[in-house]
């Protein structure tokens, strides 16, 4: 008798709690309709004057002057890209820098996201690789990058990013 009663109570709530989720859905849809509404009546009020003026959709001539600025943005970091993209390529790098490096400090040590290589000493860049190994420095992708690699593979990408200065004041030579 006692569990009728309480799978009946149990069913009640279950209907209860259905029938207001009901209701909170149905309102919610009320009050995008409303949103919609209200954005579709906006109106600039001034009051030293006390008029009303509803506000106005972008001309087709402001629309048009808006895309070409905006065209002329994309226009200029595309060019930077290709200035920067144009040495990119400047010199051979290995593999193993392909792979471990160059996404984040450039195919030729210039930096993009990561800090610039070029010019750093292979003691400098070796200390920091091994830094970073033992977490001595903190930066989780550096520690990923390198935490399976052999002290060898560290010291040869440290000697051969000590070379990218002079590689590239070679290449620019060309």
């Amino acid at each position: 008798m006692i569990r009728h009663i309480i799978a009946a109570i149990a069913t009640l709530l279950a209907l209860w709690a259905a029938y207001f989720l009901y209701t909170i859905d149905a309102t919610s849809q009320k009050m995008k309709q409303i949103e919609g509404v209200i954005a579709k009546s906006r109106v600039k009020v001034h009051l030293n004057n006390n008029s009303i003026t509803p506000i106005k959709k972008k001309s087709e001539t402001n629309l048009q002057e808006e895309r070409k600025k905006a065209d002329e943005e994309v226009q200029k970091k595309l060019k930077a890209l290709r200035e920067r993209a144009g040495s990119a390529m400047a010199f051979k790098v290995s593999p193993l820098y392909k792979q471990k490096c160059s996404s984040c400090h450039g195919v030729n040590g210039k930096g993009i996201v990561g800090p610039k290589l070029i010019g750093k000493s292979e003691e400098y860049v070796y200390r920091a690789l091994t830094d970073f190994k033992s977490g001595k420095r903190k930066n989780y992708v550096m520690y990923g990058l390198l935490t399976k690699m052999s002290d060898e593979d560290l010291k040869a990408l440290s000697k051969e990013i000590s070379t990218f200065e002079a590689k590239m004041k070679e290449a620019a030579a060309q």
